[in-house]
């Protein structure tokens, strides 16, 4: 019996999420949004490539959760962008309805599911989600991490005219502005980039993959970036499904980790079939640890701000 996977939000990001899963075969796939005829088209049209993808996997569309049960993961990525005029508050209390009500309708039906918070404000959103499923830590992650890694790895490989294949990026703390980049531990052919690139290089390429998003919304006018988001679920969708104990950036929930705790915070992630199996600690400059301390405040007050009718009444 194949895996099931469930995302929730067909825009840009969901239906390129679940073009990725299905290419790769890795599981049925139910696409769920509110808008009428979406998640059926682009359903319906991701199915009908796999044949040539020689992909047997089941692609559905649906405007609700009937369909969902039994679903080993649940994506999570609809939510509202945020605009010009809108608040920070006003976008947390929108975003976490929304993700409040996805949470819900999905562990009705998945009470064993694993879940991937994607929609922004990220941390704060895996917050209302760990609130309502009432899952213990292993089983709600946040993908930012592994996005930032990517986006730092094509800035480094690009900066010294290698393969991406020797870049490793690492990076922890939230997405984007509160990234917190390691320059000491990314490494490329294991050497690391400290001895290739120069400080102020570096500080050039940590600030461009912090306005990584950004730069594409400037690009594209109208929009948001999606195709490098949604291969980095994947990715964790991958290493859960497969049992591959990968080390992956996430948005996890720490209890003392970092001296941190009862908040999502981006750290090296061991994935497995349980979800979250380890927390890798590593050590930190006072720097780098203060950096990840005023990230660590930045989520603490976005997690303040969010409603209590969204966030305190589990599933």
């Amino acid at each position: 019996m194949r895996r099931k996977v469930t995302i929730v939000g067909a825009g840009n990001v969901g239906a390129t999420t679940a073009h990725w899963l299905a290419a790769r075969g890795l599981a049925d796939i139910v696409l769920v949004d509110i808008v009428e005829g979406v998640p059926q088209g682009k359903a319906l049209d991701l199915q009908q490539a796999l044949p040539v993808e020689k992909s047997d996997v089941s692609v559905v569309g649906a405007n609700d959760y009937s369909t969902t049960n039994d679903s080993d993961i649940a994506v999570i990525t609809a939510g509202f962008p945020r605009k010009p005029g809108m608040s920070r508050d006003d976008l947390v209390r929108m975003n976490a309805e929304i993700v409040g009500d996805a949470t819900r309708q999905v562990v009705q039906r998945s009470p064993g599911c694993i879940l991937i918070i994607v929609t922004n404000p990220l941390d704060a959103m895996c917050e209302v989600a760990r609130r309502i499923s009432g899952f213990p830590r292993e089983r709600v992650l946040g993908m930012a991490g592994v996005l930032d890694s990517a986006r730092f790895s094509t800035f480094v490989a690009n900066e010294l005219g290698v393969s991406v294949n020797n870049v490793h990026a690492f990076v922890l703390g939230g997405h984007g502005d509160q990234m917190v980049p390691l320059p000491r531990y990314s490494t490329v052919a294991g050497i690391p980039i400290t001895e290739l690139l120069d400080k102020a290089v570096i500080d050039r390429l940590v600030d461009r993959t912090a306005k990584g998003g950004g730069e594409i919304v400037n690009l594209l006018k109208s929009g948001s970036a999606y195709y490098a988001p949604a291969r980095s679920i994947a990715e964790m969708v991958d290493s859960i499904l497969n049992d591959r104990h990968q080390i992956l950036p996430c948005a996890a929930y720490l209890q003392g980790e970092y001296g941190i705790r009862n908040l999502f915070i981006g750290v090296p992630c061991q994935l497995g079939a349980p979800g979250l199996e380890k927390i890798i600690e590593i050590k930190l400059t006072p720097e780098e640890h203060a950096a990840l301390q005023k990230s660590a405040e930045a989520v603490e007050s976005l997690v303040q701000s969010l409603p209590k009718e969204a966030a305190a009444q589990k599933a």
